[in-house]
């Protein structure tokens, strides 16, 4: 089968030249050509791999381009990279791979196509294209994975059990494409990952966030995060949610089972935004409940203080899995803190004052926080659904008036604390810091405007009531 078509792109004639005249087999494989066989949009980076020296190969291919750009050479890894355009191109030397028990990174040696295409992770990621004028477009496709790309399938080239024991990554891989794809992972892979999940204690962290990251932005992520439930493997990565799973009953009273709620609101914000941290707030909004579940006669089934406690979680969670401790996590924290606010307004009265604290203590983060929450309606119950999402318009409908009468958001004080100072003669002290504070709850409260003659006035008088002159 000839797939010269997929070698549109100049720099497939480069390399073949390069290789034909150092006399070294070439080859194109792995995602490349897995996504052109998909028709997976755009062209991606390239893995060129050479049987010998992948080194010895970029470094001719970057001497036969005119602008001869510059090969950086990782000699540890015995590969080389290449920026041509807008395309990473790598070369590699085909390689064989042994592995120990106690570690993911391999012993190699050098070795044929053949050897290179056995240590892949799937067969879809196997497939590989000749470079070399003589057979120039040959697919090389041994373990058949031009059919599994057809049949939707996640196969390993070789025995389960050998290729997530050698990487236990590839495991998070296996999920990461059956999610990303929407591709099924062959049952015998499934039950491999399952009897091996307990060897993704050896992978970093940062690795398997990297895996996460991919899964949580794929079109649907709950299938991923379904899968890693059903191997096993979200247990040692985010207990948290596991521990969400699970309906209790007592006196013929039961609570939602947390955990596909939670997914169900992961894929429903999903539908609206690519915003990883959006999705990451989403998957761990109701990590609290597990917590502070309560079950008392009088009222049943509760979760007290499961917004607060859930927050606090967030940084022990980033901290453990070493995702970053900045303004990424404050975002989740905050919007995991206030998931409840909107829905507690929405189902009471719908007050000036309340949507003035709420659009205050969100700030930039006020419409993040509004999708978040309509995408935690997963009520079966249309009636409900209706009636939830009606209420909510009338909350956005509410922010839009009070943000346009009194510029709430981003919230500045009319008067500053040097205005006050100059105003009653005063050095920095504590009545500065009161004056300022009756302010904005009086503007929050909606006594007086967000204008500044009127925050002057109410400070006057309260400026009495203090005892300041």
């Amino acid at each position: 089968m000839n797939y010269t078509d997929a070698l549109s792109n100049p720099i497939f004639k480069t390399i073949s030249k390069a290789a034909d005249e150092l006399s070294l087999e070439s080859y194109v494989i792995g995602g490349f050509v897995r996504d052109y066989i998909l028709k997976r949009g755009k062209e991606k980076d390239i893995d060129v791999v050479a049987v010998g020296s992948g080194i010895t190969l970029a470094k001719k291919v970057a001497q036969l381009l005119p602008n001869n750009p510059k090969v950086q050479v990782f000699k540890t890894y015995g590969t080389a990279m290449l920026n041509v355009g807008k395309t990473d191109v790598e070369f590699v030397g085909a390689r064989k791979e042994s592995y120990s028990k106690d570690s993911r990174n391999p012993i190699v040696e050098n070795g044929t196509l053949e050897d290179d295409q056995n240590r892949r992770d799937f067969t879809i990621n196997a497939l590989a294209i000749k470079l070399n004028t003589d057979g120039y477009g040959e697919l090389i496709d041994p373990f058949g994975g031009i059919d599994d790309l057809q049949r939707k399938i996640i196969r390993t080239p070789l025995d389960p059990d050998i290729t997530y024991s050698d990487d236990p990554l590839r495991m998070m891989r296996a999920i990461r494409f059956a999610t990303q794809l929407d591709f099924m992972i062959e049952r015998s892979s499934v039950e491999s990952i399952t009897s091996n999940a307990s060897r993704i204690e050896i992978i970093t962290n940062e690795r398997i966030v990297d895996e996460l990251n991919k899964i949580m932005l794929s079109p649907i992520p709950s299938k991923g995060f379904l899968l890693l439930e059903e191997t096993g493997l979200l247990d040692y990565i985010l207990p948290e949610l596991t521990a969400l799973k699970g309906i209790d009953e007592k006196e013929g009273q039961k609570h939602k089972d947390n955990f596909y709620h939670t997914l169900e609101v992961v894929d429903n914000i999903s539908k609206h935004t690519d915003n990883l941290w959006l999705r990451w707030a989403a998957l761990l909004h109701d990590i609290g409940k597990a917590p502070t579940k309560r079950f008392s006669k009088k009222v049943g089934w509760t979760f007290h203080g499961h917004e607060f406690v859930g927050s606090k979680m967030v940084f022990k969670l980033f901290k453990r899995l070493k995702m970053p401790l900045n303004d990424k996590m404050k975002f989740v924290q905050k919007l995991v803190l206030m998931s409840s606010r909107p829905i507690v307004i929405s189902e009471d009265h719908v007050t000036d004052s309340a949507v003035r604290r709420l659009v205050f203590d969100a700030g930039d983060h006020i419409d993040d926080l509004m999708a978040l929450c309509e995408a935690d309606i997963t009520t079966k119950n249309p009636r409900r659904f209706k009636k939830y999402h009606n209420n909510f318009k009338v909350v956005r409908q509410k922010m839009k008036e009070v943000e346009e009468r009194d510029h709430i958001r981003n919230f500045q004080p009319p008067v500053s604390g040097e205005e006050i100072m100059k105003a009653f003669n005063l050095k920095p002290c504590r009545e500065i810091g009161i004056l300022k504070e009756a302010i904005k709850e009086a503007i929050l409260e909606g006594k007086i405007t967000n204008e500044k003659d009127a925050a002057m006035a109410f400070m006057m008088k309260k400026a009495k009531d203090i005892g300041l002159n």
